[in-house]
């Protein structure tokens, strides 16, 4: 009788202890989850505001949905789940009050200060891809009333293009980025096909000078697109030489005859060295100290690297009968307020007095421009963390009117100067 109620017992104990550990452990996995998961939702889902009632944000807002539907039953999830969605807004009257895939339309762009403020809203999505540069304008500048941060979500079809994944299904939220400077231009970005600027590239050895900074690799890359005979970099700082330098190697290989050079336009025998070894025919010198609040602290650094370092590469320039010799000045250099200034203007008498050389055989060439959009020494990098930060934008006097121009637009025009230049003149910009 007794080992009868033994085995009971421990039929009974081992039964209700098994039971217990599952549940236990069942309770505990899904507590632990949805802590977690709640915790998290609210650390990266935020109250977003979405400029636009297209086909465009329709996909944003299913994928959103299917996102959610996909975080509940535990998959993976995309960035369309760090969105919540709390209103729209579109200019088509027709849409205002209306309701698509569950959002409301709340007003036009005009109430865009006021719904953010009102709906708590913690960021705005910019969703209106073909958006003209004028009217996106305007609609970034009553966002920028509202001191959030701005995302923007690109072209549809660069989408299409783009954002396939492995299932066969498009991403557009993982589409959506930061603006660029480019959204800030106001206009169409000017393109150009110049049949001359080949005419003296193509199978020239061209040099560029601080050929690893912004203005100068951009040269270097519309350049290399000309099949030139070989291109040499200079550059003092040797992160921003090798970075060009790989980007060139990975898209043209060996088909593009490049040389990248360590040295300072200060240093007269190791640029003598360099035109003996190299001979160039088309000199771009974009090498210099561009911050002006910098210079202000540190004048004799500016006279040495801008003027010194112009008067050497141009000496040697006509000393080695360079066919062509293009300085890339600043519109400081007008009437200039500051040292930096001063010391662009000194480079550009420098280059002028030696195009009056009767004896010289080179062609020298002056091109000014002012406020490029996101050139090193640009005041745009600032602006653009300000606008990124919700932060009002800085500016010298609040009436004055700045113009812009993209990195591509400036060095084109550079090129299109100097395709045009007989020596001795100024471009303006």
């Amino acid at each position: 009788m007794r080992g009868v109620l033994y085995w009971e017992f421990a039929l009974v104990h081992a039964f209700i202890a098994s039971f217990g550990v599952c549940l236990f452990r069942y309770m505990f996995r899904r507590t632990f989850i949805s802590l977690v998961n709640t915790g998290h939702k609210e650390a990266i889902k935020k109250r977003t505001m979405i400029i636009g009632a297209g086909n465009a944000t329709m996909l944003l807002l299913n994928e959103i949905k299917n996102s959610a539907k996909d975080a509940e039953n535990g998959v993976a999830t995309s960035n369309a789940s760090k969105i919540n969605p709390i209103c729209l807004i579109d200019d088509d009257r027709h849409k205002i009050g209306k309701m698509f895939e569950g959002v409301l339309v709340a007003g036009s762009t005009t109430d865009i200060p006021k719904i953010a403020k009102q709906e708590e809203i913690e960021q705005i999505l910019f969703a209106i891809p073909s958006c003209q540069p004028k009217d996106r304008q305007v609609i970034m500048d009553l966002c920028g009333k509202t001191g959030l941060p701005v995302k923007v979500l690109p072209f549809v079809g660069s989408i299409l293009d783009t954002s396939n994944v492995g299932d066969g299904s498009t991403s557009f939220a993982t589409q959506i980025r930061d603006i660029k400077v480019e959204d800030l231009l106001g206009r169409d970005p000017i393109k150009f096909d110049n049949k001359d600027i080949r005419a003296y590239i193509e199978n020239k050895v061209c040099m560029v000078t601080g050929g690893g900074g912004s203005i100068g690799s951009e040269l270097v890359r519309q350049i290399a697109k000309y099949n030139p005979k070989q291109i040499i970099i200079v550059d003092i700082y040797e992160n921003n030489a090798y970075d060009i330098q790989q980007e060139l190697v990975m898209e043209y290989g060996k088909s593009l005859n490049l040389v990248t050079l360590i040295a300072s336009v200060r240093d007269y025998f190791r640029m003598n060295q360099i035109f003996k070894t190299y001979q160039p025919e088309v000199i771009f010198h974009a090498a210099a100290h561009k911050h002006v609040p910098l210079m202000e602290n540190n004048p004799m650094e500016a006279i040495k690297n801008n003027v010194i370092g112009t008067f050497n590469v141009a000496t040697l320039a006509m000393f080695n009968n360079v066919k062509k010799f293009v300085m890339i000045s600043t519109d400081k250099a007008v009437n200039p307020t500051n040292v930096m200034g001063a010391s662009k203007r000194c480079c550009e008498m420098i280059v002028r007095f030696m195009s009056m050389q009767k004896d010289s055989n080179t062609e020298f060439v002056v091109t000014r421009f002012g406020n490029v959009l996101g050139s090193n020494g640009s005041v745009i990098p600032l602006f653009k963390r300000q606008i990124e930060q919700g932060k009002p934008v800085t500016v010298t006097h609040p009436e004055i009117i700045r113009y812009f121009m993209t990195i591509p637009e400036a060095v084109s025009l550079v090129l299109e100067a100097a395709s045009i230049a007989q020596g001795g003149e100024i471009f303006v910009l």
